[in-house]
């Protein structure tokens, strides 16, 4: 499972940063309690990140590409692998994502998140990077302002929050849920609803569920 993390190690998945910015909900069901399901959006993007981030190293005149390098960052507790880093001469991490750029900050808050473990991996600058979207097909380039940096920290901090508190938000609707391939086991306008039935018998079932 992508959401699992060994128990003597406090660092947490860079990945799922997107899925937090994306929806706190959808972070806590996939890394605290383990739920995945794949529909044709994941599937596709599953098999991008496979043939994007097999492990290698190329060279093309001054450019040096390295393919699936590990990534971690010992301040904000996070590992993690990149599909490419360029270096030319500066590491240029390059993120491959299926579909179009979405309107949430989600893929850049985790090609941040790369930047920022680079930078303490290799003590050099990062100031940019670019997302690689599938339709269309070409790069998206990100600067790592100030801002993007803040956030990517403060997205960082909350992950290790809830993991702590083995937290899974309340669902917050909207059309976003959609797209999601765990919209039917959420139930977000059910769940969004913290004093209703159902919300009582899925904390009767977690509860069941850790006794065994």
């Amino acid at each position: 499972m992508a959401g699992s993390v060994p128990e003597d190690d406090d660092a947490l998945p860079l990945s799922g940063l997107q899925h937090l910015a994306f929806c706190p909900r959808q972070w806590a069901l996939i890394h605290l309690e383990q739920v995945w399901v794949e529909n044709l959006r994941t599937a596709e993007g599953r098999l991008l990140h496979e043939r994007a981030d097999l492990p290698g190293e190329s060279h093309r005149g001054d450019l040096r590409t390295v393919r699936g390098m590990t990534l971690r960052s010992e301040r904000l507790h996070l590992t993690g692998r990149a599909d490419i880093v360029e270096f030319c001469p500066e590491p240029y991490p390059v993120e491959y994502k299926r579909g179009k750029s979405k309107p949430t900050d989600c893929d850049t808050v985790q090609l941040c998140a790369q930047a920022l473990c680079l930078e303490e991996m290799l003590a050099t600058a990062v100031p940019r990077g670019a997302i690689f979207y599938g339709n269309p097909r070409r790069r998206q380039e990100v600067a790592f302002t100030p801002e993007l940096r803040a956030r990517t920290e403060e997205l960082a901090a909350t992950m290790h929050r809830l993991y702590r508190n083995r937290e899974t938000p309340a669902a917050q609707p909207g059309p976003y849920c959609d797209s999601c391939s765990l919209v039917h086991i959420c139930l977000p306008k059910v769940t969004a609803q913290p004093d209703s039935a159902a919300r009582w018998v899925e904390r009767q079932m977690r509860s069941l569920n850790q006794e065994v």
